[in-house]
């Protein structure tokens, strides 16, 4: 499940317990995924919660549709500016 954080814009995704910034992160939802998106968006966690196809690779889940994956490793034209989950000044955070 990704989505956008209120407060900043950044893409987010659920990580079985809050939201990270990074796919790698990201956990299956199951069956629950939309009352789940439903319950974050009413608690003002997060806009535009929506369930999405993926699949498990060995470097963490791959969304289906190209527009996810966009979503997930940031610009498509300055690889200089996509979200690096080793770099320390990203950080890692939960809702």
């Amino acid at each position: 499940m990704t989505g956008n954080d209120l407060r900043t814009g950044d893409v987010i995704w659920w990580d079985g317990h809050g939201w990270s910034r990074h796919v790698a992160h990201a956990v299956d939802v199951g069956e629950h995924g939309e009352a789940l998106g439903a319950q974050e968006q009413a608690a003002q966690r997060v806009n535009g919660a929506v369930v999405i196809d993926a699949e498990m690779t060995p470097e963490g889940p791959r969304p289906a549709h190209i527009k996810d994956r966009i979503r997930a490793l940031g610009p498509t034209v300055r690889l200089d500016l996509s979200l690096k989950p080793a770099d320390p000044a990203v950080g890692n955070w939960v809702i």
